[in-house]
C-alpha cells in the first residue's frame, strides 16, 4: 500500500518546509524544529538540533 499522507504537513509550510538554516547556513534545507535562543523561537534544520542537544554547536 502507499503512504500517501507521509510528509502531508510539511506540504503545508511555506516553500515546504525548507529555508536557510540560522545555525549551519545551508540553504534549501528542512528547517522544522523550534529552538530558543534569548526568548526567541527560531527554526533550526535537524543536524543541528541533534548537535545542539549533544554540546557541539549553540544557537
Amino acid at each position: 500500500m502507499s503512504k500517501a499522507h507521509r510528509g502531508k504537513g510539511i506540504r503545508e509550510l511555506f516553500h515546504k518546509g525548507r529555508g536557510v538554516c540560522p545555525v549551519c547556513k545551508k540553504e534549501n534545507i528542512k528547517i522544522l524544529y523550534e529552538q530558543d535562543k534569548n526568548d526567541v523561537k527560531v527554526k533550526i534544520c535537524k543536524i543541528c538540533k541533534a548537535a545542539i542537544k549533544h554540546g557541539k554547536k549553540s544557537v
